[in-house]
């Protein structure tokens, strides 16, 4: 649930407008944060072996250097609390 969760946050960030998008961006990183943290849990456990841990890291990985590479060019072309939820 928790991946699809993170699909649909990246699925609706690519169709707001660029402040709009912030909030989601930031929740679907911690989202990734999270799956790779039970992962993390999983391995340590050795509930799944080196070799998947790795076939499984790499790519969660890359979507996370992604994802933090879309955040900051919205961040940068965001004036400042523009993307910022009111409480």
């Amino acid at each position: 649930m928790l991946f699809v969760e993170l699909l649909k946050l990246v699925f609706l960030a690519s169709y707001l407008n660029k402040k709009e998008k912030i909030p989601y961006l930031r929740n679907a990183i911690s989202k990734l944060d999270l799956i790779k943290f039970f992962f993390q849990v999983l391995w340590e456990l050795k509930d799944i072996d080196d070799k998947n841990y790795l076939i499984i890291s790499e790519p969660l990985n890359e979507a996370g250097r992604m994802l933090g590479g879309w955040l900051r060019k919205m961040e940068k072309e965001t004036p400042a609390g523009a993307g910022e939820r009111k409480q």
